[in-house]
């Protein structure tokens, strides 16, 4: 409350003083002092309610002295002729301040009130901040900034210690603590774990027991956070595990069936009594294992190249038949029995890079011609959109279980279908959605309405007419 607002309220009880005055001497004529003295008191408790304590114990002066000058005999001056007219103005005086103080009192708690359920609320909010997941790299100075909003604080910071090396952190919403040390407030952080630490706050000052409650708060959000780094790393750990036990078990399935085909069509060629044509057989056989271990390998550097991230694209105009060949180069051995029917719908050339679109298109192809019948035609349509390349595959194998459509592209992942056969190792679709995303692509799988299973791959990138490539 300002000074400004109590002159305003003292200036205003004095007029409605000099008002009630008048109006009781020259218009009413009332000289009765009971009426008189509780019209004064009905003028003082006002003052008290909108006004610090010095206004209604200056009213209450000044109205105890208008009652005795105007209205109590000998009228016009400040002696009072009965001695009970002293007691009256006594009483009076003391209604008027006893009042004037409970009314400040009980609007100073009220005030105090509404400030705890700010400050409580602002405790809420920062509650909630920290239970909530933040965006910053560091959460620890993002609760800090949230801290220092929340209780519109200049600095806060939150200091943590190992106790164990002496090495400190420092987390901080402000680089600069101003007004000094002198003015910083600090509490410890109590805490289950071998660190120590505090909070300082430098601003308006907290109360000792909010701002036990906001360290409270600190505390138990650094412990959150702990939890949650330690579940994160068992989680990891776990998906290592899992992932290295799945990964030895499909190198080791698929590497078995080639392995033993080489080394009996190895045997075989050893053999006197085979003739020309069955030698050149098994030779095939050989030579058909050995790309298949080729491929296998490929595809484990590829696996590991996504999963370390060094799969850089080097985009550059292309036109998208020029993708499907490449693609089709890389896919030869297993469409060999599975005719292509390509569809390319526009004449545009389109910014992407070729090698990893091609790359991820042999991958879905490849899939494709694993899970369609020999014979049985493979459907490629490419396209180019505002949203970039399109390539839809369709082949014509049994579909895709609802079972498997979540995880089409988990790696290792193998459908219901395909534990049925000796081929795949579930890193193909796994590696095309890798190779997608390095160009902030994205590769869809469904059931097609003709049957079969239906895979749609975009590539964002710029396009641009043929034609008008070749002229420029």
């Amino acid at each position: 409350m300002s000074l400004r607002q109590d002159v305003i309220v003292f200036a205003g009880a004095l007029g409605v003083l000099a008002a009630s005055i008048s109006l009781y001497r020259e218009l009413l004529h009332v000289a009765n002092p009971l009426i008189i003295g509780f019209t004064f008191l009905l003028i003082v408790l006002p003052a008290a309610a909108m006004a610090r304590l010095w206004v209604p114990a200056a009213v209450s002066v000044v109205a105890m002295l208008s009652f005795n000058f105007f209205f109590l005999p000998p009228v016009g001056t400040l002696s009072l002729e009965d001695p009970q007219n002293w007691v009256a103005l006594f009483v009076f005086l003391t209604v008027s301040l006893v009042a004037s103080n409970l009314s400040t009192s009980a609007r100073r708690q009220a005030r105090e009130a509404i400030g705890r359920q700010h400050e409580l609320a602002r405790l809420f909010d920062v509650s909630r901040d920290a239970l909530s997941p933040l965006e910053s790299g560091d959460p620890l100075t993002e609760l800090a900034r949230c801290i220092a909003d929340r209780f519109s604080l200049d600095y806060a910071a939150i200091c943590l210690q190992e106790s164990a090396s002496g090495r400190s952190e420092l987390h901080e919403a402000s680089s600069t603590v101003p007004g000094g040390d002198r003015d910083m407030q600090r509490v410890p952080l109590s805490m289950k774990t071998p660190r120590a630490g505090y909070l300082a706050l430098v601003g308006r000052g907290i109360e000792p027991a909010m701002l036990d409650a906001l360290a409270g708060v600190v505390a138990l959000a650094i412990e959150r956070a702990r939890f949650l780094d330690e579940r994160n790393a068992a989680e990891l750990a776990r998906k290592s595990e899992e992932l290295k036990s799945t990964l030895l078990a499909s190198i080791s399935h698929d590497l078995k069936t080639p392995l033993t085909a080489i080394r009996v069509a190895a045997g075989n060629l050893q053999a006197s009594w085979l003739n020309d044509a069955d030698r050149r057989e098994q030779s095939d056989v050989i030579v058909a294992e050995v790309a298949r271990l080729q491929r296998l390998f490929q595809n484990i550097v590829e696996m590991a190249r996504i999963d370390a991230g060094a799969v850089a694209p080097t985009t550059e105009w292309v036109h998208p038949s020029e993708v499907v060949e490449a693609a089709r180069d890389l896919a030869q051995a297993p469409l060999r029995e599975h005719p292509l029917a390509i569809e390319v719908d526009s004449d545009a050339i389109v910014e992407i890079d070729p090698r990893l679109t091609a790359t991820a298109l042999a991958h879905v192809l490849e899939n494709a011609a694993q899970y369609s019948p020999p014979g049985t035609t493979i459907a490629l349509k490419v396209d180019v959109s505002d949203e970039g390349l399109m390539m839809c595959v369709r082949d014509c194998g049994p579909g895709i279980a609802e079972t498997d459509l979540p995880h089409l592209f988990e790696r290792f992942y193998r459908g219901v279908d395909a534990r049925q056969r000796a081929h795949g190792t579930g890193m193909g679709l796994a590696i095309a959605r890798g190779l997608l995303a390095a160009e902030h692509g994205r590769i869809e799988g469904r059931n097609a309405e003709q049957g079969g299973a239906e895979f749609t791959l975009t590539v964002p990138g710029r396009f641009r007419i043929a034609t008008v490539a070749a002229e420029s």
